[in-house]
């Protein structure tokens, strides 16, 4: 008998809905991938730590880095301390770096562990910050310390210098400093005000088209330095018209967490192979890592089909996730760890865990098993069913 549970409906009633999802796929054992990716991947709270949520962080250590290894043994990189860590949304600074250094530690145990980590502005008080000399040593701050741990870069954008560049030469200028001193080369990070508000104007406009002129001409003075940027526009044809115009061994890290599958395989054009095709820096990654892993493996093999096939029911989860207000993206990141048994409650870090809506969590739930990414039916149904008591939904 097929395992059920009533779930509110968008008529506000309950239904019975029976799980209908096959086994989850599993990837194939030493495949390769032809794609970097990277998952920027979630932190676990501790829900026992004696803080106030909203104005402190304690993340439980042991499972946040027990899922980086289950990550990397997936054969996915981790793209560490970024938003969907919470990072400037509950995780602080010198907590974000005490997360760099024992990732890091961890990826040393795994030959080939590839682990990116963001390097951004936000321990400046905000409301201090006078100037894009002040942005720049509050990046160069970050840089040494996640340079002396031996860390490859993610320059993260900046709300600090959203605020206080007055154009795009402002943004130039900070970027030319910070790439200029760069020990090895770094992914960029252009997030669209659709995840951060504060983000709004960056690189100096609201137009997007001039945006990505500064963008790739920052990139194209300095392409021994960049090795791709991270963009999450959500919009597949600006991430494709960029690709196409970026330097020679330049990569297009696809944060597109609606069009990933097909802005992943690729279409092809250009002598340049990174110009018909983008490698992934996604947090849609950490919710669906086995089937992202499958996946890229089956494309690996040239079995584009499979891929498609494979990821392709994923892509509705994805949307419903990032839905708008996107910025609240990370608390189904970790709803869907909870119902796969990655952690043990489902608490985050700043609270955030009340940012969604019973309703969005039940159809959460129905695109997770339809996309067969259900790794524990019986414990993801007796998790939904805490979840629904918990909001007084019975039985």
């Amino acid at each position: 008998m097929a395992l059920s549970l009533n779930l509110p409906t968008a008529a506000g009633t309950l239904a019975s809905y029976a799980l209908r999802g096959t086994a989850p796929v599993k990837p194939d054992a030493g495949v390769k991938f032809n794609r970097i990716a990277y998952s920027a991947a979630h932190v676990v709270a501790d829900p026992l730590a004696a803080i106030d949520p909203w104005l402190q962080c304690a993340v439980d250590w042991d499972t946040t880095i027990a899922y980086r290894r289950h990550l990397f043994s997936l054969g996915l990189g981790v793209a560490e301390a970024m938003d969907t860590a919470q990072r400037g949304m509950g995780l602080d600074w010198p907590t974000s770096l005490e997360l760099i250094r024992r990732s890091l530690d961890a990826a040393k145990d795994v030959p080939g562990a590839l682990v990116a980590s963001g390097c951004g502005t936000d321990h400046l008080n905000i409301d201090d910050v006078k100037s894009v000399d002040d942005v720049i040593r509050g990046y160069e701050e970050q840089m040494a310390a996640i340079e002396a741990l031996g860390g490859k870069l993610i320059v993260m954008a900046s709300r600090a210098l959203a605020r206080a560049a007055k154009s795009p030469a402002d943004y130039e200028r900070v970027y030319d400093r910070i790439l200029s001193q760069a020990k090895q080369p770094v992914v960029l990070h252009w997030l669209g005000d659709m995840f951060d508000p504060a983000l709004a104007g960056y690189w100096g406009t609201k137009d997007v088209d001039a945006a990505m002129d500064t963008a790739v001409g920052i990139i194209a003075a300095h392409p021994d330095k960049v090795d791709g940027i991270k963009i999450s526009l959500l919009d597949k044809d600006k991430e494709i018209a960029m690709r196409r115009r970026l330097p020679k061994g330049v990569r297009m890290y696809t944060g597109d967490d609606f069009n990933y599958a097909e802005l992943i395989a690729g279409d092809g054009f250009g002598s340049e192979i990174t110009h018909g095709q983008s490698d992934a820096l996604l947090g849609i990654f950490d919710a669906i890592a086995p089937a992202a892993s499958a996946a890229l493996g089956a494309l690996a093999q040239g079995n584009t089909e499979k891929f498609h096939a494979i990821l392709g029911p994923t892509v509705p989860l994805s949307r419903h996730i990032f839905a708008a207000p996107t910025r609240f993206y990370k608390t189904g990141v970790v709803f869907m760890a909870w119902l796969n048994g990655h952690q043990k409650h489902f608490t985050m870090v700043g609270g955030q865990q009340s940012t969604r809506s019973l309703q969005h969590f039940a159809e959460l739930f129905r695109l997770a098993d339809a996309a067969n990414l259900l790794e524990q039916p019986e414990l993801a149904v007796q998790r939904m069913k805490t979840l629904l008591a918990l909001h007084g939904v019975e039985g």
